[in-house]
């Protein structure tokens, strides 16, 4: 993948805002368990960051692909993982299948401001007995005259407490497994929804992630997105685009990790001499940063198939797949060369381990993206 000037300009861009709007108030986020998204949110809309490849007519830049990439890798160099997880809900996550499926005026009420930063969206799919098997979940909605009437409960829902509104999928039909959802908006502020709880988490503090709750919560069926019938498919496309963002963001945490680490070793001294003169800790951080590069142009070929219209589910899954086990070791391999400075809250190392872990869980597991992988390479049943 070629990156020219303008590329490099909007680099630029979106490094200089995380070190200016995201990484000075981290610490206090994080303490908090809770960013202010709708402080922040408005701020990456006025830089133009929250709907790249999104249309202009509703407040899009309208550019390409290769754009996202580099909003992932430079989102994912900031000093928590939780900020940069809830931005990319509201850029790629919650309303790619708005954009790509839903009508004008759908788009204009609900994607236009969440372009503009001025609404927080949330995408709201798994379910308390349905996570990896989104064919399973059972949050049903009914049709009354022009309103569905939704029931149900989502779990684990990111930006959940303070979403404007929520992209949910629901069971629309008595049609079993896969057939018969769709994808409703469902703005939070409609009754009968409700957050059940704020939920504590591993990692991730700085993210808010919640338990929600639909008792007899009315929506106009005009909020439908897409075609009533088709949500799971729409949602299988549109988790391509958040395995996608969630890969390139990886690459950024981890070269930013090794980075901070390799300036660490030269600097702390153990037997007369700095740490990195080791050659295990050099041969360990190569391989590592070998590692991340082979991932980092992967990536770009999952992209470069993106923008030429492919199918990329195979590649997503395989950037995912590779991206979370990678993360992981990475973290640790930093975690240990820091010794026990770095199993102390006050140092990054600890944050970054714990915030490394959820990539191989959320947004598909390992388990799931390998099913995927063997089915489409006919290892399993299709």
């Amino acid at each position: 993948m070629h990156f020219d000037a303008d590329h490099e300009t909007f680099r630029k861009t979106v490094r200089d805002f995380v070190a200016r709007e995201l990484d000075p108030h981290i610490d206090a986020w994080e303490e908090a368990g809770i960013f202010p998204a709708h402080e922040l949110f408005p701020k990456l809309g006025q830089a133009g960051l929250l709907g790249l490849e999104y249309d202009p007519e509703f407040g899009g830049q309208g550019a390409d692909h290769s754009y996202t990439v580099i909003l992932g890798e430079e989102l994912g160099r900031a000093g928590c993982g939780g900020v940069p997880m809830a931005i990319s809900v509201q850029s790629d996550m919650a309303t790619p299948s708005l954009h790509r499926f839903g009508t004008d005026e759908l788009k204009r009420r609900y994607l236009t401001p969440a372009i503009k930063g001025e609404m927080v969206a949330s995408i709201a799919v798994t379910e308390p007995d349905a996570g990896s098997d989104v064919a399973g979940l059972r949050t049903r909605a009914v049709r009354d005259g022009d309103e569905w009437v939704i029931n149900g409960s989502k779990l684990y829902i990111t930006n959940g407490t303070q979403a404007d509104w929520l992209c949910v999928l629901a069971r629309t039909s008595d049609e079993g497994g896969s057939r018969g959802m769709s994808q409703i908006v469902v703005p939070s502020d409609t009754p009968g929804f409700s957050v059940s709880r704020k939920l504590n988490k591993l990692g991730n503090w700085s993210s808010d992630t919640a338990e929600l709750s639909f008792d007899d919560a009315r929506v106009p069926v005009a909020n439908t997105i897409g075609v009533e019938g088709r949500g799971f498919q729409q949602q299988m496309t549109q988790f391509q685009n958040e395995r996608m963002i969630a890969a390139y963001m990886a690459v950024g945490a981890m070269d930013s990790a090794l980075e901070r680490t390799a300036d660490y070793l030269r600097q702390r001294q153990v037997f007369g001499k700095p740490l990195l003169d080791n050659q295990y800790i050099q041969f360990t951080l190569a391989e590592l940063r070998a590692e991340v590069d082979l991932l980092r142009h992967y990536n770009y070929a999952c992209a470069e198939a993106y923008l030429r219209g492919e199918d990329t589910t195979r590649y997503a899954s395989i950037a995912k797949l590779k991206a979370g086990r990678l993360q992981r070791q990475v973290a640790d391999a930093c975690m240990q060369f820091h010794g026990g400075i770095g199993y102390m809250e006050e140092t990054w190392t600890s944050r970054f381990y714990r915030d490394a872990r959820l990539l191989s869980i959320g947004g598909g597991a390992d388990e799931v993206m390998l099913r995927i992988i063997s089915q489409l390479d006919g290892l399993g049943r299709a």
